[in-house]
């Protein structure tokens, strides 16, 4: 896509009170949206994809606005022209359930994709303990990422925490090379991939390196309280009964949890009961707590990856007589 670049000129207005104390507003804005803003002087320089830098040019003359006619700007003021601003609907008019965009990332905007997506999206909407059970492929884990990286853009949560449990697929972790960060990151990479998608590297590095992006394998969550944060326990299926318990009392006040995992495809010793089996039984029927299960339909990846499920499904039900 295009990149272009934009100046605005400020004079005329109170330049602290439109960026805000410390530059509280800027850094909202900068927060919710991926173009670059820099202020040189009494100009603000946007550089990005041509809708983005629109909407961030849009944002600022509005604000500039208000601010010329009330002579105040509150914190409030921002989010709601934050809000009004990137929630715009396309000129064919307003959108409906197949235009909900989760998320404007650096390539694309990311939206629910299949009627089991709609689903997923709408309990998480709605819940506070989301569980997305399906097949390889269902988008299960990017959209759980793109629906937190979208919370702390909209300052819903103070930070996101990703893990996984590092099950030894097949090696065991003290025969690889380095420390133990080192022997770690192979089973987390699907979450940094998924972020480095959506977010720009600078961005993505900042977020990291402040502590507002935690990502960790399970075990590091024991004993821990995470609070305002937006958490997301990946290939769950993978997680033990007791480690599943451990996860899901770890929540604090006002956090959310999605939990993603495919049954299919356990990792653990044979005599080693699946938390994410087990979980369904545990909290069924409880309050605040949803389970989707997506189906081979809601698969979004290569066309083949549904026949490759099919096909499984035919060799593992075929009982050798055919």
């Amino acid at each position: 896509m295009e990149v272009v670049e934009k100046r605005i000129r400020i004079s005329g207005v109170d330049a602290l009170s439109l960026l805000g104390l410390n530059d509280s507003n800027l850094q909202i804005i900068s927060d919710r949206f991926d173009a670059n803003i820099v202020v040189r002087g009494d100009s603000i320089l946007i550089k990005g994809e041509e809708e983005e830098t629109r909407r961030v040019e849009k944002v600022f003359k509005e604000l500039m606005y208000v601010l010329d006619k009330t002579g105040v700007l509150n914190t409030d003021d921002v989010l709601t022209v934050v809000e009004l601003v990137s929630g715009e609907s396309s000129k064919s008019g307003a959108p409906d359930s197949k235009d909900v965009v989760v998320l404007s990332a650096k390539n694309d905007l990311i939206k629910p994709k299949t009627p089991g997506q709609h689903q997923f999206v709408r309990a998480v909407e709605k819940n506070d303990v989301v569980f997305a059970v399906g097949p390889a492929g269902t988008g299960k884990t990017y959209l759980a990422v793109a629906m937190a990286v979208a919370a702390l853009r909209n300052r819903e949560v103070q930070k996101i925490v990703l893990t996984r449990p590092a099950v030894e697929a097949g090696e065991s972790l003290g025969f690889l090379p380095g420390d133990l960060k080192e022997k770690v990151i192979p089973y987390l990479r699907p979450l940094y991939d998924a972020l480095d998608d959506m977010l720009p590297q600078d961005k993505l590095k900042l977020y990291v390196e402040k502590n507002m992006i935690e990502i960790a394998p399970l075990a590091y969550m024991r004993g821990r309280t995470l609070s305002n944060s937006f958490v997301i326990l990946d290939e769950a299926q993978n997680a033990s009964a007791m480690q599943m318990k451990m996860f899901l009392t770890r929540l604090g006040v006002n956090s959310k949890a999605i939990i993603t995992g495919d049954i299919t495809q356990i990792d653990l010793p044979q005599k080693s009961l699946s938390g994410l089996v087990e979980i369904q039984k545990v909290l069924n029927g409880v309050d605040g707590v949803s389970f989707i299960y997506l189906e081979k339909t809601d698969v979004v990846r290569h066309k083949l990856v549904k026949d490759i499920i099919d096909a499984y499904e035919k060799y593992n039900n075929w009982d050798g007589k055919g």
